[in-house]
């Protein structure tokens, strides 16, 4: 009965060493990981996890919520970083996009993907 009792009370919390939650602030910070980013790189546990330790170390002001600072109170390294994450995000997207478009005009035989494309080339 009481090894019963231990299987249910399994314990899933972890236990990060302040080093490496430094670590994970001060990437946040400097704009190489988002907080979903950097949860997901490292396996951290817990939506909020990163968010309180950029709450309790960090720099930057992350008191409003979000992942996020406050746009206008990031350096503009910090600016350029996260433009160019998010452009860099949004391109890898378009081009999935356009991969599954490409498949699915090849296995239908429509044909529509060059005029797709031509028309993506004229926006741009």
């Amino acid at each position: 009965m009481n090894s019963n009792v231990e299987l249910n009370s399994k314990r899933t919390q972890c236990d990060y060493t302040l080093e490496f939650k430094l670590l994970v602030v001060s990437l946040v910070e400097q704009g190489e990981f988002t907080c979903k980013q950097s949860q997901m790189h490292y396996g951290i546990q817990g939506k909020s996890t990163v968010l309180v330790w950029l709450r309790k170390y960090g720099q930057l002001d992350w008191s409003k919520g979000g992942c996020h600072p406050d746009f206008n109170k990031q350096t503009p390294v910090q600016k350029i970083r996260f433009l160019q994450k998010t452009l860099h995000s949004k391109e890898r997207y378009i081009s999935s996009l356009e991969e599954k478009i490409k498949q699915l005009d090849e296995l239908s035989g429509a044909h529509c993907y060059e005029s797709l494309k031509n028309d993506r080339l004229l926006t741009i």
